[in-house]
């Protein structure tokens, strides 16, 4: 019995192709699906340091927040 990929497992084999192909090229488009909910392509198109740097801007922006603004 041969393995059929389902069309979904495809789409998602040539997205994580494609995000390793041209990774800045992708990082726009996944700003724009970010304004769609798609929390997913943002985070996949950044990597783990984008991902880091967008976790430390966040946390530090609520620190500042709660000093200045209570």
């Amino acid at each position: 019995m041969s393995y059929k990929e389902t069309p979904e497992q495809q789409r998602e084999r040539l997205r994580q192709e494609e995000l390793k192909k041209n990774p800045t090229g992708n990082l726009n488009d996944s700003f724009y699906r970010a304004n769609n909910g798609s929390l997913v392509d943002l985070v996949g198109s950044l990597g783990w340091k984008g991902t880091g740097i967008l976790i430390l801007v966040i946390v530090l922006g609520f620190i500042i927040y709660s000093v200045f603004f209570r």
